[in-house]
């Protein structure tokens, strides 16, 4: 499972759609509607916050609006679109980067076009889904990386 703390526009069709379905799964395990995946390092950011159902559901709407922009059909009814938040969970500048990074090292293989687009020229801050607001600091300890 990868939340993506990069803003849904970086990612690709393949990687939206992903972000959407475990985004998802992520609310289940935020509800307790499953039992897996129940203690992944990457919902506690979700968990953390004092409302997590409406944090994840938060999270997922700048996801469906991306879907949107692109003529994606996500199904809004799974998620509570009612006065969505930002910027309530802090991530780290080095998170970010690493995130972005990684994402391009996927694009170059599996969509070279936006791999040139996005990445290759790339010189503007990296924006995070606006549920999120950028602090210093390094990689997440929870992120597996070498």
């Amino acid at each position: 499972m990868r939340l993506w703390s990069i803003h849904p526009c970086y990612l690709d069709a393949r990687g939206l759609v992903a972000l959407w379905r475990e985004g998802l799964l992520a609310k289940k395990c935020i509800e307790g509607k499953t039992k897996g995946y129940m203690n992944h390092p990457q919902l506690e950011r979700f968990k953390n916050y004092i409302e997590p159902i409406r944090a994840i559901d938060s999270y997922l709407y700048y996801v469906y609006l991306e879907g949107s922009k692109r003529k994606y059909r996500f199904d809004i009814r799974k998620i509570n679109t009612n006065s969505p938040l930002s910027k309530i969970i802090p991530v780290s500048q080095g998170q970010l980067e690493f995130e972005f990074i990684h994402l391009c090292n996927k694009l170059k293989i599996r969509a070279p076009n936006m791999f040139e687009n996005i990445c290759k020229n790339f010189k503007d801050a990296i924006r995070p889904n606006p549920i999120f607001y950028v602090i210093p600091g390094e990689v997440e300890e929870w992120e597996k990386y070498p």
